[in-house]
């Protein structure tokens, strides 16, 4: 971004003040190209009620703000306009700003940055899914933004189910795991039979970090009969992390009905870390129901 606009404190706050004026009294801003680059140059501004300001006024000019808004995010030299630039087209809710978001999210050096930019993408429903995909299996994608693209697959959600079915089955263990873990949302909303048997049959898939994110997500469902017997099978997975999400599910469960079957695999434990994570859940579910019980 070549000519970049700055404002001193006065001009920030003077160009501030005149758009809550407008704000206030509900006239939207139709900057043009000088004006969009001054509001541009505010969202730089180190006090975040200026900054507000700024990002309010922005989203209220809409589409024609958009361009100006994504050369920022990609090019602008202060992090704080990137960051807020980021936010604003979240707000403004445009989708061809999508290929400028993956570009921040797997290109721009601040975490901040990246982590707005994910969450403006999953604002996008399906249209966002495949491209989150395209970062969990790209070899160049660090651990954060792996992270964040798993975190926006999660926040999507029930607004794309065909999409979330499809990835569940995809051949890269990330892109399972990361389908896996928003499907508990499409069964909450939408009663999504197929996407229930696909958490279930992802109990036994090869990897472990599929497993793990499955006994997580059946935890998270209402259903304590249903879920109890196979939260209690992967209490014997061959996997700690696997067996630790098990026991956590289960607390969450509030059933005194499982207990016994936690004390029991307790005693066949190995791992220090599950036979904590045992011991924790096993103590809050007898606290929660008051229950004396006969193990000890």
């Amino acid at each position: 971004m070549e000519n970049q606009v700055k404002l001193s404190e006065f001009e920030a706050t003077e160009l501030a003040n005149k758009l809550k004026a407008q704000l206030q009294i509900g006239d939207i801003p139709k900057p043009d190209k000088i004006e969009l680059s001054r509001m541009i140059a505010g969202l730089g501004d180190e006090r975040g009620l200026i900054r507000r300001t700024f990002t309010e006024s922005l989203s209220l000019v809409g589409l024609p703000a958009v361009p100006s808004l994504r050369e920022a995010l990609i090019h602008h030299a202060n992090v704080r306009v990137r960051r807020s630039a980021a936010k604003t087209l979240k707000l403004i809710g445009d989708p061809t700003s999508l290929p400028d978001l993956l570009h921040a999210l797997t290109t721009d050096p601040d975490p901040v940055v990246q982590a707005s930019s994910a969450g403006a993408m999953a604002i996008f429903g399906e249209s966002a899914v495949e491209l989150l995909i395209k970062v969990l299996i790209s070899p160049t994608s660090t651990a954060m933004q792996c992270g964040l693209a798993s975190w926006g697959l999660s926040f999507i959600g029930s607004e794309a189910p065909t999409a979330l079915r499809k990835a569940a089955e995809s051949e890269n263990s990330s892109v399972r795991a990361a389908a896996i873990a928003a499907l508990a949302d499409q069964i909450h909303s939408l009663n999504d039979a197929a996407a229930r048997q696909l958490l279930v049959n992802a109990l036994k898939d090869p990897s472990t970090q599929v497993r793990s994110e499955a006994t997580k997500s059946i935890g998270q469902l209402n259903e304590n009969e249903w879920k109890e017997e196979l939260l209690i099978k992967m209490l014997s997975d061959k996997k700690s992390q696997v067996r630790i999400n098990a026991a956590l599910s289960l607390m969450k469960s509030n059933s005194i009905d499982v207990i016994d079957h936690m004390v029991d695999r307790k005693t066949m434990e190995n791992d220090k870390d599950v036979v904590k994570v045992l011991d924790l859940a096993i103590n809050q579910l007898r606290k929660h129901k008051g229950w004396g019980g006969k193990h000890s």
